[in-house]
């Protein structure tokens, strides 16, 4: 295993709920608009992949939008997304979205051993910096040998590019890396680029089906609830359990 490839929203941190939808409907009422987004009802845009695209798709189901014209929501929801990402910078700016247990301790681990982390997202890069720079300080970049956000891959998840980027920036194959995901669209965006997938389940994807992932458990800070069984004796799931998992399927490949 020689790349740890990372998502970022529900996976780094739990940043939908307390962040992005928090966001969201901060610049709906800074730009006067007349609807405000549930937490149920931002459970169901997240499938659509990006912000600005479920930003869009909303817009075209809300009685103040939906008979304008494509042009001019597109103008009025980038306008949206604009002041939604100040929004959510402010948030994360002082430290309110931590990261998830255990990967902070993944990321140390990876340092000692040698093994490349990516960050490959569908978020943009300045949603990345904001929510890293406050957990991990001013050379959080340092940490990651390539970034890949939303202005790389403007084709979403579930499509591969993202991770097609990233393969080809680190010079890496897909065999020989690793992702970690939250969202069954993450999971099938790293798969179809050949990259086999560990998924931490997050709040908003609790339970969905995830046929392919190599190991499924409810985060990388407990030891227990996975499929398969951590096999080590440590509380969390660390590199160790991240290699076994990768070279069992290696070897079934």
């Amino acid at each position: 295993m020689q790349a740890l490839l990372w998502d970022v929203d529900g996976t780094l941190a739990e940043t939908e709920l307390d962040g992005h939808l928090v966001a969201f409907n901060a610049a709906f009422e800074a730009l006067e608009q007349p609807w405000r987004w549930s937490p149920e009802r931002y459970g169901e845009l997240l499938r659509v992949a990006g912000g600005f695209e479920r930003l869009l798709a909303d817009l075209r189901t809300q009685p103040s939008t939906r008979e304008l014209d494509e042009d001019v929501r597109r103008a009025l929801a980038r306008r949206i997304h604009v002041v939604k990402n100040q929004r959510y910078s402010q948030l994360v700016s002082g430290g309110a979205l931590p990261l998830r247990p255990g990967v902070r301790e993944l990321f140390d681990e990876c340092a000692a051993a040698g093994v490349c982390m990516a960050v490959v997202t569908t978020t943009s890069r300045g949603n990345v910096q904001a929510l890293l720079s406050a957990q991990l300080g001013s050379d959080w970049s340092q940490r990651f040998a390539t970034i890949v956000g939303a202005e790389d891959a403007p084709d979403k998840k579930p499509d591969p590019q993202a991770y097609r980027i990233a393969l080809e920036r680190l010079y890496v194959q897909g065999r020989d890396a690793l992702a970690i995901e939250d969202s069954p669209a993450g999971l099938r965006a790293a798969t179809c680029a050949g990259v086999p997938c560990v998924i931490t389940r997050s709040r908003y994807f609790p339970d969905d089906p995830v046929p392919g992932a190599l190991a499924v458990g409810p985060g990388l800070g407990s030891a227990s609830g996975w499929t398969p069984a951590v096999g080590t004796a440590s509380p969390r799931v660390g590199l160790a359990e991240l290699r076994a998992w990768h070279g069992r399927h290696r070897a079934a490949s």
